[in-house]
């Protein structure tokens, strides 16, 4: 789905139920969204998003922001060395060339299934 107010979803489609459900990502709290058609499913996300947000600002609390950009990487030393190189031969520092790298590679396997929606049967 696309960013609303920053926040992203996920989506499955229930062929049972013939309902699409839905749920704001990146964040600990639990928002979630359902609808019967796509229309009605940007608005479910839509009104999931303000209404969290409004909660939270009834109850004085800073609502979650997703992905705050820190991602702790554990890998071998073997493979630290290698990316090292690899930054390296770029002129890039190690950050920057996982980084990159990572951006390039999640947006094309986001292109490639871009089209794809999950289902769920009972």
């Amino acid at each position: 789905m696309r960013l609303y107010k920053g926040y992203s979803g996920s989506l499955e489609f229930n062929d049972e139920d013939m309902v699409f459900h839905g749920r704001v990502l990146g964040i600990r709290d639990i928002v979630t969204f359902e609808a019967e058609s796509a229309d009605e499913l940007v608005k479910a996300f839509h009104d999931s998003v303000d209404d969290y947000l409004a909660f939270c600002k009834e109850r004085g609390t800073e609502p979650q922001k997703p992905y705050s950009g820190k991602l702790a990487l554990r890998t071998t030393p073997e493979i630290h060395a290698l990316l090292s190189k690899a930054a390296a031969n770029d002129g890039k520092s190690v950050n920057q060339w996982i980084s990159d790298t990572l951006a390039e590679v999640a947006q094309k396997r986001v292109d490639d299934g871009s089209t794809k929606v999950r289902t769920r049967a009972h």
